[in-house]
């Protein structure tokens, strides 16, 4: 857990399961926590339960005594992390999630990286079937779906094995071997829209981590003769059980890693799987770099921003200082130096060629003394993600987040070109960044995203979901205003209105039409404007990635759908267009449940 901190910073929870429990034995425990230091709080209240017994050795390396004494000495153990996409951050809205029972086989424990994009439709089906759910929010949703098949399962498996003769002890036993884990699962998710990786456990025992038909959320996991761990990043499980990339295999999307009790392990699909769309953004910022492949995607990236970066700066690298916004935009950063040594080279190649026989020595040294000048100018103070910092925080911390290095940069004279993995609201940007930098009094300052402008809301697990936060939606609009084409957004929100109407589940994304009467570099050099200060002095020019670069760099990873439009269910385009009408109708929340 430790090593996906940064995959929330919201609350943190655990569970565990005891297999063969004799009853009238609690057999599952669990515990959550608030807060950035929700990680170290759960591990603190397990590790108190130990205390008292590390000074009986006999009693402290007994594990049969420990199972039968101790909570949380179970076999099955689950961790998650929270990353608070959608309500009220509280212990009650941290993972694990419990659906409790009487029946051994029919409790179930649930947490995931998700967001459903038809809640509604989903509760729906559960209110047919009889059940009333307690709140309007996909993990319920999604906890009491399973628990409803599981539940179904139980029943059929009771009532074959009462039919044979069986006693009930008997039944209980035969149904935990007997569960079909992909049964319960493909009836689960038959109607889900959504991006999600969910792990569940039973009560008896068995074990699932399911991932989505399109791939969307990431999903790792490793198996030998002794353990089986999933994980959403696959350095995690590397570091934690110190084993190779390739003894790590991903689960196939609308495919599920099931756990029997017994220790049989299978993958299965439960979902037809679609057109694979990993989540880019996994690959730009979210996940860890310390993977093999987002690495390489990493630099990559900074290295296919060059040519732009050096069309910037008229190519001018003597007077040109760059550096990087602290942390994730690092690995990009690396990428961008190489991609600049590499155009030095060629440079100096081409030079030396066309003058090698008129050459002074003068000249020669000049020529061959060119390299990039790299150095770290932005200093990151305060040690958290200002991305994933719940909203009432985040305004607060962004002002206090950065420090500068002085002496380095030429007064009125150097470039300042900083890079960043992804510019999304420009807020820490425009309160905090470009403030700090325009002390050190260079010409113009080119802030580079690793990232394509991102344009629309994400519905799949990252918070990135309401329209009017997005600088780019709000360039795209006031450039649609500034030439005369207000008609534009009072036309599309119609068109949004009719598609709900119509009750219409297959929507279009009506919001394409707000940026397109514009290429990206208008869009961007409207952004540059929103994000500068009044007081800044120095010129401000604003670069993203291209999507087709994006796709070079990340050729396995195409869900695009925050730069693009394209989303990869149908769920996707009915949140965009009702993200575009909460903007329209002053609704500051989120489009989806």
């Amino acid at each position: 857990m430790e090593k996906q901190h940064n995959r929330g910073q919201d609350g943190a929870g655990i569970a565990t399961i005891k297999l063969d429990v004799t009853p009238g034995n609690r057999y599952i425990s669990r515990y959550r926590a608030m807060g950035s230091t929700a990680v170290s709080e759960v591990f603190e209240y397990v590790q108190k339960k130990f205390a008292d017994i590390q000074s009986v050795p006999e009693l402290f390396q007994n594990a049969e005594w420990l199972k039968e004494n101790v909570s949380f000495t179970g076999e099955v153990l689950m961790g998650h992390l929270r990353y608070g996409t959608h309500g009220k951050n509280s212990v009650e809205n941290c993972h694990p999630f419990l659906r409790q029972n009487n029946w051994m086989s029919r409790n179930l424990v649930i947490a995931g990286n998700f967001n459903m994009t038809n809640v509604d439709e989903l509760l729906d089906q559960l209110f047919e079937l009889g059940q009333h759910p307690k709140e309007r929010a996909d993990t319920v949703t999604v906890l009491e779906k399973i628990g409803h098949f599981l539940d179904d399962e139980n029943q059929q498996l009771f009532d074959q094995f009462k039919h044979e003769g069986h006693t009930n002890a008997e039944i209980s036993r035969l149904i935990a071997d007997n569960i079909d884990v992909a049964k319960i699962l493909k009836r689960s998710a038959k109607t889900w829209d959504g991006g999600y990786t969910i792990e569940g456990i039973f009560g008896h025992g068995d074990a699932f981590v399911m991932r989505d038909p399109s791939g969307i959320r990431p999903a790792y996991y490793y198996q030998d003769d002794e353990i089986v761990v999933a994980a959403s990043e696959r350095p995690a499980i590397q570091t934690a059980f110190n084993i190779p990339i390739d003894a790590v295999k991903e689960i196939k999307p609308g495919h599920a890693l099931i756990v029997k009790k017994n220790g049989q392990v299978s993958e299965e699909m439960f979902r037809e799987p679609e057109v694979q769309k990993s989540c880019s953004f996994e690959r730009i910022y979210f996940s860890r770099g310390s993977d093999a492949s987002i690495y390489r995607e990493r630099k990559q990236l900074g290295r296919l921003l060059c040519p732009q970066i050096l069309d910037a700066v008229d190519h001018d690298l003597k007077n040109t200082v760059f550096s990087f916004i602290p942390n994730t935009a690092e690995v990009a950063f690396y990428g961008m130096v190489e991609g600049l040594h590499k155009y030095i080279k060629r440079y100096q190649k081409d030079t030396l060629l066309k003058r090698s026989d008129k050459i002074s020595d003068a000249e020669l040294e000049e020529v061959l003394s060119i390299a990039p000048r790299v150095e770290k100018i932005a200093i990151k103070d305060v040690k958290l993600r200002t991305f994933i910092t719940q909203d009432a925080d985040r305004q607060d911390m962004v002002s206090h987040v950065y420090d500068t290095t002085y002496g380095l940069v030429n007064a009125h004279a150097d470039n300042l070109v900083v890079l960043d993995d992804s510019i999304v609201r420009g807020t820490t940007l425009k309160q905090s960044i470009l403030k700090i930098l325009d002390r050190l009094k260079p010409k113009q300052i080119v802030v580079v995203s690793s990232a394509p402008q991102i344009r629309y809301p994400d519905c799949y697990g990252i918070d990135m979901s309401r329209m009017g936060e997005f600088v780019a939606f709000e360039a795209a609009i006031a450039l649609l205003k500034e030439t005369g084409r207000e008609n534009v957004i009072y036309e599309t929100y119609e068109k949004c209105q009719q598609a709900v109407l119509d009750g219409k589940e297959k929507q279009e994304n009506f919001i394409k039409a707000i940026y397109a009467p514009f290429t990206d570099d208008e869009i961007s050099a409207k952004i540059a404007q929103i994000i500068s200060p009044k007081e800044i002095n120095a010129k401000v020019e604003v670069i993203y990635q291209t999507l087709d670069n994006l796709h070079k760099a990340c050729p396995d990873h195409l869900g695009d759908w925050y730069f693009s439009g394209n989303y990869p269910t149908p769920g996707g385009n009915k949140v965009v267009n009702k993200a575009f009408m909460n903007w329209m109708e002053g609704k500051n929340q989120r489009a989806y449940v």
